[in-house]
């Protein structure tokens, strides 16, 4: 029994550890030794840039249209090849009025309001130029994060682009912003060198660009359109790229409560990606994006937080078999003193203390409890992919 506890442990500490840091590392080894055979290819570009659908998908979004177009506008892209789509099904608002002053925009609107996918879905058959660039209302993108993005299609095995999600700091910092901040710019790290070794496994749907023929239609009930797209077209021999030149800059949620609908309903719509996507856990079929998959995706949204929340009891019960054991013991605490951190931080942010140290571990615990909630999402048989957006800062 001792023995199996044991074993147990371990390997939980190891895919515990694998998923979290162990892969970014192994990553990195991997990216290295790749620059020695074969060197760090440079992205050809374009000689002439083809036409672009900015593609923007909304429902409600009368608070943003007036900074979301400047933003359009200001990008640095010949005008008469960019052209900027709004798929607006379900507004109440006064968005589409607002929209129909400009006179470079083309709005398709339906009453009905059935979620994202089915929005992009009906919008994508108006489209009539080879590249989609898909944005989110309420994100602001660098001026050359369109020609960008777009140059990384004159390597013809790319057929999506994935661009960075850059998350504002606020001059004072909740938890929010601090624990997604520091998230995602050790996710745009792990891009990178996904991007090096093969292919980025997954991209973001405040910014990432497809070839128009390669868009496939998803179930209405999608959570994760941008992440299974991306993925279906990888599946099909195509690489997904990373340009953190070109990136979204969105707020945060303006309290954990609100960042908590998103992370659920993302945690929710990976799983329901796994499953969608469960062929792509073929390794011998899918060899090196297979293992990219796995280690940075999967992982992260099944077995990882179960594993994580069974170490502390695994460890309780391994310290009463072998009380001389320091290991055991040593362990045992730094597994306490980090639950301890987390809870420091979540009282810090309900006080309206600002403490970024402890704001991290409190972040960390926040996602992987998500997941477990995310199977709650699930079971409530959503008929379709709308859901209650998160207020932001």
């Amino acid at each position: 029994m001792t023995q199996f506890l044991e074993w147990f442990f371990w390997i939980s500490a190891f895919i515990v550890f694998y998923t979290y840091l162990g892969y970014g590392l192994l990553l990195y080894v991997l990216v290295r030794i790749k620059r020695l055979f074969v060197g760090k290819k440079k992205a050809p570009a374009f000689d002439e840039l083809p036409e672009v659908t900015l593609f923007i998908t909304a429902w409600n979004e009368e608070s943003v249209i007036e900074g979301k177009m400047e933003n359009c506008r200001a990008l640095n892209y010949p005008k008469d090849k960019l052209k900027i789509f709004w798929v607006t099904d379900g507004t109440t608002d006064s968005t589409n009025e607002k929209l129909k002053s400009y006179s470079d925009v083309t709005v398709h609107f339906r009453p009905e309001r059935l979620g994202k996918t089915a929005a992009m879905t009906r919008g994508v058959t108006f489209v009539n130029t080879p590249l989609i660039v898909f944005t989110d209302a309420n994100t602001f993108l660098n001026a050359d994060s369109v020609i960008n993005i777009v140059n990384r299609f004159a390597d013809q095995k790319v057929g999506c682009v994935a661009g960075e999600k850059r998350v504002m700091q606020q001059e004072k910092d909740k938890a929010v912003s601090s624990g997604e901040g520091f998230y995602w710019k050790y996710e745009s790290k792990l891009k990178t060198w996904d991007d090096e070794l093969c292919s980025v496994v997954g991209a973001a749907g405040e910014l990432f660009a497809i070839r128009t023929h390669l868009f496939e239609e998803m179930p209405k009930d999608t959570l994760l359109d941008d992440f299974i797209l991306s993925l279906r077209i990888v599946m099909r021999g195509y690489k997904t790229a990373y340009t953190p030149d070109a990136y979204a800059e969105e707020t945060s949620s303006a309290e954990m409560v609100e960042e908590e609908k998103r992370k659920v309903r993302i945690a929710a719509g990976g799983l329901q990606s796994v499953w969608r996507l469960r062929a792509l856990l073929n390794v011998f079929k899918y060899g090196t994006v297979s293992f990219q998959y796995i280690s940075h995706r999967v992982l992260r949204w099944t077995l990882t937080p179960l594993l994580l929340f069974l170490l502390l009891p695994l460890n309780v019960f391994l310290i009463a078999l072998e009380p001389s054991n320091l290991l055991y013991i040593i362990i045992f605490i730094l597994q306490i003193l980090f639950y301890v951190a987390g809870h420091a931080g979540k009282l810090l942010e309900q006080r309206k203390i600002r403490f970024k140290l402890l704001f991290i571990p409190y972040y960390f615990i926040f996602m992987n409890i998500c997941v477990y909630k995310g199977v709650a999402y699930l079971r409530k048989k959503r008929t379709n992919g709308a859901w209650e957006r998160a207020k932001r800062a």
